[in-house]
């Protein structure tokens, strides 16, 4: 009786620890759903379990990660106010605020960087938040980046490029990068950083044919 009266209790306990566990994972695949349609009403009853705050999706992304992907504003607000990781880098190696500069979601980058953003988190290609976002002329969250003396202006990614020899080799040359050209510049880029061959960014816009950028490079100092 005593052995029947064991194995009921230990069946009993099985039977609660996977429900709790099946909770667990309907809670953790409602929060990456409520952070990707921007429920926030949702994202907040999830947080009742704090664990799932940094939970991991088969991507490696957080709720955060999935909501600034998605560019929910919204949700990355209420998961970053709760204590998510602005750093915390998925298996492509993006984080929330390398993602939102590189695509120029300037709301989300606003966010990460008042939560303690990482510049030396860098991205799957060695490079800043900044370098891509002068690539494609994000203006705004350029001049977001720029805001901070801290940021490191100058890092070289391991294609070898800095931010300005990226907006210039990769860039179009016309007025949105040419005002990218002149905020760099103006927040002290330095002009005569080589690329792996020692090309520098003057001798790539001359190449190119970016008279605008080559006058605004002549004027800054570069050789």
């Amino acid at each position: 009786m005593r052995l029947i009266f064991l194995l009921a209790l230990l069946w009993c306990s099985n039977t609660a620890c996977a429900q709790k566990n099946k909770e667990v994972t309907m809670t953790g695949n409602n929060i990456f759903k409520a952070a990707a349609n921007n429920d926030t009403a949702a994202i907040q009853r999830a947080l009742s379990d704090r664990a799932l705050l940094e939970t991991r999706d088969a991507d490696g992304r957080t709720p955060l990660m999935v909501a600034t992907y998605h560019h929910q504003a919204a949700a990355a607000q209420v998961l970053i106010s709760a204590g998510a990781n602005v750093n915390a880098q998925d298996n492509m190696q993006d984080s929330p605020f390398l993602y939102a500069g590189a695509e120029g979601y300037a709301d989300i980058l606003k966010m990460c960087m008042a939560a303690g953003a990482d510049y030396k988190v860098y991205n799957r290609y060695g490079g800043s938040a900044l370098i891509p976002a002068c690539e494609r002329g994000h203006i705004d969250v350029i001049s977001l980046i720029l805001a901070d003396k801290n940021f490191p202006l100058n890092h070289i990614n391991r294609l070898g490029w800095t931010a300005l020899l990226e907006a210039v080799i990769l860039g179009q040359g016309g007025a949105t990068h040419q005002q990218v050209v002149k905020m760099l510049i103006a927040a002290g880029a330095d002009v005569n950083i080589g690329d792996k061959d020692g090309i520098t960014a003057l001798q790539h816009a001359k190449k190119r044919g970016y008279t605008a950028i080559v006058a605004m490079l002549q004027q800054a100092g570069a050789k």
